[in-house]
């Protein structure tokens, strides 16, 4: 049959679109207006990684022993790469890994 949508639940979704774009313009803005040095920067420049790692991590941790392993490349890759080479290599490895039946 026919999809019909609920408008209470369109006006919802819509205002949290909106709430959540809302944030992150904010959350530019701000960042715009502060100087970023010392501290604060190297505070900055760490976000990325940890949320990446935030978001693999449960993944490494709770997978199998091909995620565990390639984890491990990640790791080894990320003592000496930039954050996308790491990212490449480690899914790359669990791929391969995977592939090789582990």
């Amino acid at each position: 049959g026919r999809m019909s949508v609920d408008p209470l639940t369109l006006v919802t979704i819509l205002l949290m679109g909106l709430a959540t774009y809302s944030t992150r313009l904010a959350g530019l803005y701000l960042v715009s207006r502060v100087p970023a040095a010392g501290r604060l920067r190297a505070a900055l420049d760490a976000v990325p990684a940890a949320v990446l790692t935030a978001l693999v991590a449960p993944a490494v941790l709770t997978g199998g022993i091909a995620e565990l392993m390639g984890g491990g490349v990640a790791v080894l890759a990320a003592l000496r790469l930039p954050l996308l080479a790491v990212v490449v290599i480690g899914a790359g490895s669990v791929a391969l890994l995977r592939a090789a039946g582990l």
